[in-house]
């Protein structure tokens, strides 16, 4: 079994504009809105550079608290939901897709830590 890659970052802020400040400031990190299917704010980072990681970040109300959760690139979301039940964690936001193909899940590991799934859409 090779391991799984993390392959994306997301921080959800109430405060997105002073979020991409500060990761701007300290990083050198550059946003582009995407926005979302039900017309959020969704911001988009290389950060990364050509070998690392991509990432973004989602808006929110404030209703709910900030947060950052890195993501896991897998084949089968559904499968490691499953996987991820029997290995002790729970399923947080049960696999989706969005209208562009992409699939994704959010899942609690055993100690309280959130992480989330996806597979790319196909090509």
């Amino acid at each position: 079994m090779s391991a799984t890659p993390i392959t994306w970052f997301e921080i959800g802020t109430d405060r997105p504009k002073e979020t991409e400040r500060f990761y701007g400031d300290l990083f050198g990190w550059t946003f582009a809105e995407e926005g979302t299917a039900d017309g959020g704010s969704y911001r988009v980072t290389g950060a990364g550079g050509e070998t690392g990681i991509g990432g973004g970040i989602r808006a929110t109300d404030g209703t709910s608290p900030n947060y950052a959760i890195f993501y896991a690139e897998v084949s089968d979301v559904a499968d490691t939901c499953r996987q991820a039940e029997a290995a002790g964690g729970r399923v947080l936001v049960p696999a989706r897709t969005t209208p562009t193909g992409l699939t994704l899940a959010h899942l609690i590991d055993p100690a309280g830590n959130h992480l989330g799934v996806f597979t790319s859409p196909a090509q």
